[in-house]
């Protein structure tokens, strides 16, 4: 909106003292009422997408900065366009992209074996925390699907009353079974995601392309994601120190879900990402079911292990450090690792155009 103080200041006289102090205390309260609208246009548009995506409406909007028809700002005079919160310096992992650019390198979507994604939240998120990179995927001419797991996003379901993996990923798995059997997707897991695409690997084996791992829990047959996590527990880790255990079934019972310190979150979660986002992940966030962290998993080779799978390591995570995440890819090595230099544990946040640019490539792998 420009300079407020510079449009009020009065052109024909002297300003008094008190008047200025009037107007930079209106200019500060506008400022908020700015930052403020702009916290609360990106909760909304989070908590709609699911209902648009069901509706098959077109979510066209983005934090990064998009110019029509690739034209460049010159073109565009003063006119102002939606740019990314975060004020840190874009580095060459974080290239500042146009969809139609990706599209112009070669990537022809519908020659693909698949272009639909399907995305799967982790532990405390859900289909909201994707909201970056739908709008990229689906810019750049692919199909994109975003689960809400039991009791997750906007997902009507108590937490605590969750007592399986296989309850917890039935959103999923439903959506699975409703495929036509001739189509492929490629499934997309973060953080506790990942034992959850493992799971849905196992049980549709034949309609799963490819399945990517962002920063998430890539189990091994027999084991859980607590059997994953607590090879890594230490004294300094924050994991342990952010989760509040909730027990639903009285105190002398096992815990039925947990929840995660907001006051911790920034540091645990989203070390790297712009400010807004935080904001929105700290009042969308819901509590994780401990059970299904519980559940080992049944995987074989010859469902589960039929599936492609790729790695994408987050260098500066402090939820699933850059170590435990090279246990995992030790333990079960995957078909192609990547990594995202500078990236949180919310990737989709703090380096969306560069998760975009490693989904495109996986696609295209043959």
């Amino acid at each position: 909106m420009g300079n407020l103080c510079a449009l009020l200041k009065p052109t024909h006289h002297q300003q008094s003292p008190s008047s200025s102090k009037k107007l930079r205390s209106t200019s500060r309260r506008e400022k908020k009422k700015l930052d403020e609208a702009s916290i609360r246009e990106q909760a909304i548009a989070a908590a709609l997408l699911y209902k648009q995506h069901q509706q098959n409406l077109q979510f066209d909007r983005s934090s990064s900065l998009r110019y029509p028809n690739g034209a460049s700002r010159k073109n565009h005079g003063s006119s102002s366009l939606p740019r990314s919160s975060s004020s840190r310096a874009r580095s060459l992992t974080d290239p500042l992209l146009q969809p139609h650019q990706l599209l112009n390198q070669g990537v022809k979507v519908d020659d693909l074996e698949t272009n639909h994604f399907v995305l799967v939240h982790g532990g405390g998120f859900g289909a909201w925390c994707w909201y970056k990179t739908i709008a990229l995927l689906e810019e750049s001419g692919y199909k994109v699907s975003a689960i809400d797991l039991a009791g997750s996003g906007v997902h009507s379901f108590d937490t605590n009353n969750i007592t399986s993996l296989s309850q917890y990923v039935k959103p999923l798995t439903d959506f699975l079974e409703k495929l036509p059997q001739s189509q492929k997707v490629i499934l997309v897991g973060h953080d506790f995601g990942g034992a959850c695409i493992s799971y849905a690997m196992e049980s549709f084996p034949l309609k799963i392309s490819k399945a990517v791992f962002i920063a998430a829990a890539m189990p091994t047959n027999g084991q859980s994601t607590l059997d994953i996590i607590s090879k890594q527990a230490g004294a300094n880790d924050l994991m342990p120190q952010a989760q509040i255990f909730l027990y639903a079934n009285g105190n002398d019972r096992p815990p039925t879900a947990f929840d995660l310190d907001k006051s911790l979150l920034r540091d645990l979660l989203f070390n790297q990402s712009p400010a807004k986002d935080v904001a929105l992940a700290s009042v969308s966030m819901r509590s994780v079911p401990f059970a299904p962290v519980l559940e080992k998993l049944s995987l074989s080779d010859t469902k589960y292990g039929t599936v492609r799978r790729f790695y994408i390591k987050t260098l500066e995570d402090n939820a699933i450090p850059i170590s435990l995440q090279e246990n995992m890819i030790n333990a079960g090595p995957p078909e192609k690792v990547f990594h995202l230099k500078g990236a949180d544990h919310s990737p989709f946040f703090s380096k969306p155009q560069a998760l975009h640019k490693l989904l495109v490539e996986i696609s295209t792998i043959l």
